[in-house]
């Protein structure tokens, strides 16, 4: 692998894994907001949202943090009182006086905020208009999380990226963009960076874990669902359960609208969480150097970066499916696994979880961690001992970049009815 070919590829991991505070769907919505905002040049008396099915579904039901409450509202009001949009994702890390703020602002404002569902093929979409005194300003963001892609006030155009936004893509990916995000990847090529990049080089995936056992620390105490404050408790010094509590405790966290940032993957913190933590735990649980820890980790962000790229930034499979096939290739590593082995838990991990669907970023979310992460365990053991399911089973074949490639065409493709179905059951339940 050539430097240029590195340098491609550790762009798109610092691209990809990002700081970020609160769920990503309401935070995105309250970054587009506060852009609006600050567009309009003054506090809107009205705030209207148009947000993708997807982007909708993800924030009804997630605490948001430092508030004690759940859902875009409250989001809404902490971006209008206080939202900065160079915070980026972090745009809801206030203090509790400016939560106060908008606590305040929102019982004011009862009928001020106006969100629908918009009827669109880009499944990350937030279209965020407010207005004032006879103006208004809109801003959209669209592709990812942090991409504003259109800004008016009144009739004056000030930004217009969106030609050819709903054209269907491969990926999630802006074909403007530089060669980092138009990089084809492979799992060899994956692989190879992990396990030859210069320590130097990705380095910067230690703070993943700094940030990332925060928040696990947090959930331990009792956030959310409580399931890895139960699960740590039954671990009994068990090593894979101890894992898996210490994990799933910062999805409890984050997921129950815990303040402190994590580093998250693909858009999505949980993703990140997943990604991370199993890896560090069990690594250093089972005595490996710190070479093979940061190793392990690179394998683990990326691999699920490029299995998620053919899923779609937002679908109805659920992240956690490509988040724990990257941690099963590298936990697959650090029990001492070559490439051909890695491949072999993937693949395993395809035919195990890939039916699991996405309803919508809440605390439970933890639970089906869980089940992702106890799953990378068992699709590794298997792969240590050369045993790896059919080429014939469901969808994989005998080439793992087929495979992962089956895979995404369920989540990009096949599972848009079920996106629909989810969230008219969502939208709909009688309490």
């Amino acid at each position: 692998m050539d430097k240029e070919q590195r340098e491609q590829i550790k762009s798109i991991l610092q691209h990809e894994v990002l700081l970020a505070t609160g769920c990503t769907e309401p935070g995105a919505v309250a970054l587009c907001v506060a852009k609006a905002c600050e567009t309009l040049g003054s506090e809107p008396s009205h705030v209207t949202l148009r947000l993708s099915k997807n982007v909708f579904k993800n924030a009804m039901g997630v605490g948001i943090p430092g508030t004690g409450m759940i859902g875009l509202p409250i989001a809404v009001a902490m971006a209008v009182t206080h939202g900065h949009s160079e915070r980026g994702l972090e745009v809801l890390t206030m203090p509790q006086s400016h939560i106060d703020d908008a606590k305040h602002w929102m019982a004011n404002h009862a009928e001020a905020v106006d969100i629908t569902v918009k009827e669109t093929s880009d499944k990350l979409y937030i279209e965020a208009t407010v207005t004032s005194d006879g103006h208004s300003a809109t801003a959209v963001i669209a592709k990812r999380h942090t991409n504003f892609v259109f800004i008016q006030k009144d009739s004056t155009t000030i930004l217009d990226h969106s030609q050819g936004l709903f054209v269907e893509q491969d990926n999630d990916d802006d074909p403007k963009e530089d060669n980092r995000q138009r990089l084809e990847l492979t799992a060899r090529m994956v692989y190879d960076y992990a396990t030859t990049a210069p320590l130097d080089e990705i380095d910067f995936m230690w703070e993943t874990v700094k940030y990332n056992n925060v928040a696990s620390e947090c959930g331990l105490e009792g956030m959310g669902l409580h399931t890895g404050q139960i699960l740590m408790e039954q671990a009994r010094g068990d090593m894979v359960h101890t894992v898996v509590a210490r994990t799933v405790a910062a999805s409890d966290a984050r997921m129950d609208g815990c303040t402190k940032p994590v580093y998250s993957n693909s858009g999505s913190g949980n993703q990140g969480i997943c990604c991370t933590l199993p890896v560090y735990y069990y690594g250093k649980a089972r005595g490996c150097n710190d070479e093979q820890i940061l190793r392990a980790l690179t394998m683990s962000h990326l691999m699920s970066i490029y299995i998620k790229r053919g899923i779609g930034r937002l679908s109805a499979l659920c992240g956690i499916v490509n988040a724990t096939m990257g941690v099963s290739a590298a936990l697959t590593y650090l029990e001492g696994g070559g490439f051909e082995q890695t491949g072999y838990a993937m693949k395993n991990m395809i035919n195990t979880i890939a039916g699991m669907v996405c309803d919508g970023a809440k605390p439970s979310c933890a639970l089906k961690m869980s089940v992702g992460l106890y799953s990378a365990f068992v699709c590794s053991e298997l792969a240590r001992h050369s045993r790896v399911v059919d080429s014939t089973d469901g969808l994989s074949e005998s080439d793992l970049d087929c495979s992962i490639h089956n895979l995404g065409r369920l989540g990009k493709d096949g599972m848009n009815q079920t996106d629909d179905m989810i969230l008219d059951i969502m939208t709909h339940k009688k309490n």
